[in-house]
C-alpha cells in the first residue's frame, strides 16, 4: 500500500482550487437512473469513488462517460439491464447504497447489497427502508442483499426522519421524483449537498420545494429529461485545506471557497485566531497573531460542525495553546486517529465520544497508520507542522476524497511526496 511522506517545512503559501464536491457527485451521479435522457455533471472531482461509482451504474446499464481529465461524466440510462447492485460493488463504498430510491423508481423493483465504506461506525440502512416503505415499496433483508420492490409504483406520502440522515434525505427525494401525488419529507437533511441534489433534479423536470430546510416537499411527476450540472465546491476539501496555513502559518487562497458552505467551521477558526476572508475567486485564509487558541467542537448535522472536519480539526488543536474538547455527536469510534496523533507528541484523552486535546508546543514526526478517509488527511496535516519526518501508511483511503493531494500542498510549498508500494 502507498505511503505519503511529510516533513514539517515552514508557513504555506499560495493558492489550491477546491474541487467539485465528493459527496454531492456520488449523489448526482444516481439520479441518471431516474431518466432515459443523458445527465452530464461539470466539475466533477478526480476520485477513486467516482470510478466506482461509475462501475456501479455501469453495472446496471448506465453508460458512463468521463471526460476533460475526469471533470466532465456524461451519463445515459437509456435502458436499465438489471436492477440488482452487486456486492463485489457496493462493499467498497456506502454511497452505493443511493441507487435504491431511484430503481425503485423508476423500475419498481431492487436488489441492493448492504454498503461498506470507512470504518467509522455504525450507519444504519433503517432509516432508509422506513422512509421509503412509507412510500408503498415492500423491502425485505435477504443473504446481506436488500430485496426491494413497489408493485404499481410508488406513492407520495408524509414521513419524519428519525434522524436527519444525509442518505436516506437524498434516496427518499429521488425516489419521491416519480412517485405518485405528493411526499412531505419532514425532519430532512438541510445538506449543501442536498440543495445541489434538488437544484439538478429540478432541471430534470422534478417539482420539488423546500431545499435546505427541513421539510422538503415533492410532487410526483411522470417522468424526468436530460440535463447538465455543475457539481458544487466540495466544503470538507475547501475545510481541510483552510486548515493547512491555520496548522503551519502563512497564508493561502482556496479558490472557489464560500463561507455559506462552512458557517460553523469558519466560526470556530476565527474564535482559535484564524482570519477568513473572502476575495472575488474564493477565500483567503491566515493565522491572525501568534499560537492558534484552543476551542471546543461538537460535531452536528448541517449547518453545525461537519463530523467530516472532526480529524483535521484536532491535528490543529494538537499545537494550540490551551486545552480543547471535541464531542463526536454524529459517528461513534471516530477518535481512531487519536492514537496516531499521540505517536506525533500529542496530548489526547478520548472517553466514549469525547476527546480532550492539551495543546503541546510542537509535534514530531513519526510513522503512522491511516484508519480512514478523513483520519489519512489529518494526520498529513499534522505531519506538515510537526518537527522532522511523518511517514503516514496505508493512505489508499486518501484517494477516495481528495484529488492530487501532494500537487495541491506541494504547490503551497509543503514537502510532500508520495511512495509507492
Amino acid at each position: 500500500m502507498d505511503s505519503i511522506i511529510v516533513t514539517g517545512n515552514g508557513p504555506l503559501n499560495g493558492t489550491i482550487p477546491i474541487a467539485g464536491a465528493k459527496n454531492a457527485c456520488l449523489t448526482l451521479m444516481p439520479a441518471t437512473l431516474l431518466s432515459d435522457e443523458p445527465l452530464t455533471l461539470t466539475n466533477a472531482p478526480r476520485l477513486s469513488d467516482i470510478k466506482t461509482m461509475s462501475e456501479l451504474l455501469r453495472s446496471l446499464g448506465a453508460e458512463v462517460t468521463s471526460m476533460q481529465d475526469g471533470q466532465v461524466l456524461a451519463m445515459s440510462s437509456h435502458t436499465i439491464a438489471t436492477t440488482k447492485a452487486d456486492y463485489e460493488i457496493v462493499r467498497k463504498m456506502r454511497a452505493s447504497n443511493l441507487v435504491l430510491g431511484p430503481l425503485l423508481a423508476r423500475e419498481h423493483e431492487a436488489v441492493v447489497s448492504l454498503p461498506g465504506g470507512c470504518a467509522i461506525g455504525a450507519r444504519p440502512m433503517d432509516i432508509h427502508i422506513t422512509a421509503l416503505e412509507a412510500l408503498g415499496a415492500e423491502i425485505e433483508l435477504k443473504d446481506g442483499y436488500l430485496h426491494a420492490k413497489a408493485p404499481g409504483g410508488l406513492k407520495g406520502a408524509t414521513h419524519e426522519l428519525r434522524f436527519a440522515s444525509v442518505g436516506a434525505t437524498e434516496n427518499v427525494v429521488m425516489a419521491a421524483t416519480l412517485a405518485k401525488g405528493t411526499t412531505v419529507l419532514k425532519n430532512a437533511a438541510r445538506e449543501p449537498e442536498i440543495v445541489d441534489l434538488v437544484h439538478c433534479l429540478r432541471k430534470m423536470g422534478a417539482q420539488i420545494e423546500g431545499e435546505g430546510t427541513s421539510t422538503i416537499t415533492i410532487q410526483g411527476v411522470d417522468r424526468l429529461h436530460g440535463a447538465t450540472h455543475p457539481v458544487v465546491t466540495d466544503r470538507i476539501e475547501l475545510g481541510t485545506y483552510m486548515l493547512a496555513p491555520a496548522i503551519c502559518g502563512g497564508e493561502v487562497e482556496l479558490l472557489g471557497g464560500r463561507i455559506d458552505l462552512l458557517e460553523a467551521f469558519c466560526e470556530k477558526l476565527d474564535a482559535a485566531g484564524i482570519s477568513v476572508e473572502e476575495t472575488e475567486k474564493g477565500l483567503k485564509v491566515a493565522r491572525k497573531n501568534g499560537r492558534v487558541k484552543a476551542v471546543d467542537v461538537v460535531t452536528e448535522p448541517f449547518p453545525g460542525f461537519p463530523t467530516d472536519l472532526q480529524a483535521q480539526m484536532m491535528a490543529l488543536m494538537c499545537t494550540a495553546e490551551g486545552t480543547a474538547v471535541l464531542e463526536e455527536k454524529i459517528f461513534e469510534n471516530r477518535f481512531m486517529h487519536a492514537p496516531e496523533l499521540m505517536r506525533m507528541g500529542a496530548s489526547i484523552e478520548v472517553q466514549g465520544g469525547t476527546a480532550t486535546v492539551h495543546g503541546v508546543e510542537r509535534l514530531k514526526g513519526a510513522p503512522v497508520m491511516a484508519t480512514d478517509l478523513r483520519a489519512s488527511i489529518s494526520l498529513i496535516l499534522a505531519g506538515l507542522a510537526a518537527e522532522g519526518e511523518t511517514i503516514v501508511n496505508r493512505v489508499y483511503h486518501l484517494d477516495r476524497g481528495y484529488e492530487r493531494v501532494e500537487e495541491k500542498l506541494g504547490a503551497l510549498g509543503a514537502k510532500i511526496e508520495r511512495v509507492k508500494s
